[in-house]
């Protein structure tokens, strides 16, 4: 097994050697192409070219070959100096690779039907909700404790530690706390769950301690009280509160990954309660009986709701 592994790093780097010198077959340059790192090789290669040496005086050079007594001339085999360049090569990846990792911004994205759990460079602790996508920069953390968020997620700060939370439709301040925030078109929800959070709207500061909620709706605020001791989502049901019809379907498609329409006028009524989110057809079903539609799958990720 080493040997065979042995003999497949042999033939990589001699492939990568002819590569970087333009000797390589038709054949040969689309087996590289099709290799899943030729991409950063490429970005390699293409950085080394920009790296020059100054110019040398050769009339100098033949005047000191000339002056200096005639030696065997030493011979440096082939696969040495293919090995040295392909050794400048891995060099130079792990530098752009430690660039990359730690200097560009950082991008967390959970995708329809999906939540992802990760940690930032303090051991805080952030789980992302279906469809949200979070933004850092693990450089100078310390002291630019700074994220983006679009979307909804539920934060665990590592006790002592601060940061802020940027959002489209405002901003959160926290220390040591654990809260959510969701950000969904023109509705901006906050939740404080333990500690205290500052929350910065428009024009607007108000601090929330363990057990506040508060939510901003076309400008209107809205204080909405707290019986739980994390995110309804968390255990896999959606808590509403004086949400519209259409901003629900919003959100079951994200957790279920399908398509929702309704056919004529959407209704007017405000929900508050609770949908769950690992049982489709429980969902559609208190959808229906609380608006008086009837749910029709087309294909099995679309929807459509008829009046009845």
């Amino acid at each position: 097994m080493f040997y065979t592994y042995k003999q497949n790093t042999m033939e990589k780097n001699y492939l990568l050697a002819k590569w970087l010198n333009n000797d390589m077959t038709k054949e040969e340059l689309a087996e590289l192409k099709a290799d899943p790192n030729f991409e950063e090789y490429d970005k390699i290669k293409n950085y080394s070219a920009l790296l020059k040496v100054s110019d040398f005086d050769e009339a100098k050079i033949l005047e000191n070959v000339i002056s200096h007594k005639k030696t065997s001339p030493k011979v440096i085999p082939l696969y040495k100096t293919w090995i040295f360049r392909v050794a400048a090569v891995l060099v130079i990846a792990l530098g752009i690779t430690f660039t990359v990792q730690n200097f560009a911004t950082q991008t967390q994205y959970a995708s329809n039907g999906k939540r992802i759990t990760f940690s930032l460079p303090d051991n805080s602790q952030v789980v992302l909700n279906a469809g949200s996508e979070i933004e850092y920069k693990k450089w100078n953390w310390s002291n630019h404790r700074n994220l983006e968020l679009q979307g909804e997620a539920y934060f665990k700060v590592a006790k002592g530690q601060r940061f802020e939370v940027k959002t489209d439709l405002g901003k959160v301040a926290v220390l040591g706390t654990q809260f959510n925030v969701k950000a969904r078109k023109n509705r901006f929800d906050i939740t404080c769950f333990e500690g205290r959070v500052k929350v910065n709207y428009k024009d607007k500061e108000i601090i929330l301690t363990h057990g506040q909620s508060v939510t901003f709706q076309n400008g209107t605020q809205i204080n909405i009280p707290v019986n739980v001791q994390k995110p309804e989502w968390l255990e896999n049901q959606i808590a509403f509160n004086k949400e519209n019809l259409r901003n629900i379907l919003d959100e079951i498609q994200r957790q279920y990954n399908v398509t929702i329409d309704v056919k004529n006028d959407s209704p007017n009524e405000l929900f508050t309660g609770k949908i769950p989110t690992n049982n489709l057809d429980v969902a559609l079903e208190i959808i229906a009986t609380t608006y008086h539609l009837e749910p029709k799958k087309i294909k099995s990720n679309k929807i459509i709701f008829e009046g009845k």
